[in-house]
């Protein structure tokens, strides 16, 4: 698919440069609408789905759209506005690449939430981990959960997505983000607590085997001092119409989408991931894509619900794996701190 998809712009490429002789505005103008749109068609055509046709695009704009740019700038070079401007196009494609590719994906941030609830007799501090979702448990994973233990958290929340292989490497990545894990100290002193993504199989509690770890295969309640969490099974964090009962104590419910906002649900702190914000975001539009049916302003952060309720949408940790192009823009990964004080 990627080689054919891949030669079939290389033609295109060629027939660009060529159209776009002798290098007036209109001509490159063109040339380069009409590379978008067979582009794009052929990315539909051949990508599969969502994630490959993605995928395939990212092809046409970061590889061969930088590449004919700089071509056609080189070879314009006598006309200094046409020139300037492909070579002003191809620079941006290049940053725009290397940041979305190599920079961001990287570049772990430390979120803080602060919250007040009269329903706490001291301050809690509650980190999150979302959508770890690898498919090499390395130095960046293990980085990671050693960032969230260093936060201090009195409860350590995990939102789902764990590692994202097909069956054969499966049981290998498990043990490796156990024993990243162990290694971390993974800990805190009202409990850690894990639900489970839409992209992990059966066997996913496999990943904090003999560790510290509560899981929720399916919805249910734990009580812990004067905190009350209700872990969400995967198909109740898809469910927009869910009912929750409220509680006297300080209530987190934790799921992996962040469907179950739209429903009934009676809760202080309500805390979702699967967005991964959206992976790319523009400017004054936010996320393209959130694979959820909660507001696109939700995706990511804060909001604060009718109420009084806050609900708390990771960016996650990790990356959609599979098909999918390994970018952010403008959509740095993230570990969630959320601190409530007591009110």
């Amino acid at each position: 698919m990627e080689l054919a998809y891949n030669a079939l712009l290389l033609a295109l490429d060629i027939w660009v440069v060529r159209a776009a002789r002798p290098h007036d505005a209109r001509r490159v103008a063109i040339a380069a609408g009409g590379f978008a749109l067979a582009a794009s068609l052929l990315a539909l055509e051949l990508g599969g789905g969502t994630f490959g046709t993605l995928r395939l695009l990212c092809y046409a704009v970061f590889v061969h759209g930088f590449a004919t740019a700089c071509v056609v700038g080189i070879r314009a070079r006598s006309r200094r506005t046409v020139s300037g401007a492909t070579f002003a196009v191809a620079a941006a494609l290049g940053i725009i690449g290397v940041d979305a590719f190599w920079i961001e994906p990287q570049g772990l941030a430390i979120s803080r939430v602060h919250l007040t609830s009269p329903r706490l007799r001291r301050p809690l501090n509650i980190v999150v981990l979302a959508d770890i979702q690898t498919d090499r448990v390395g130095d960046y994973e293990r980085a990671a959960l050693s960032a969230a233990v260093r936060e201090k958290p009195d409860i350590l929340l995990f939102a789902g997505d764990y590692v994202q292989v097909g069956r054969s490497e499966l049981d290998h990545e498990r043990r490796a983000l156990r024993d990243a894990m162990r290694g971390a100290g993974l800990t805190a002193p009202l409990g850690v607590y894990a639900v489970r993504g839409n992209v992990d199989p059966v066997g996913w509690e496999e990943s904090f085997e003999g560790l510290p770890v509560t899981t929720f295969d399916r919805t249910r309640d734990v009580d812990v001092e004067d905190v009350r969490i209700t872990g969400l099974g995967v198909d109740d964090s898809f469910d927009s119409k869910l009912r929750v009962a409220d509680t006297d104590r300080f209530h987190v419910v934790l799921g992996h989408a962040p469907n179950f906002a739209l429903g009934d649900v009676h809760a202080d702190l309500l805390v979702a991931g699967h967005t991964h914000g959206g992976q790319v975001r523009l400017p004054w539009f936010g996320p393209l894509l959130t694979f959820s049916t909660v507001p696109r302003q939700w995706a990511a952060g804060l909001t604060t619900l009718p109420g009084g309720r806050a609900l708390v949408v990771s960016r996650g940790v990790g990356l959609e794996r599979g098909a999918a192009p390994r970018l952010r823009f403008l959509c740095r990964p993230e570990i969630v701190v959320i601190h409530v004080d007591a009110g």
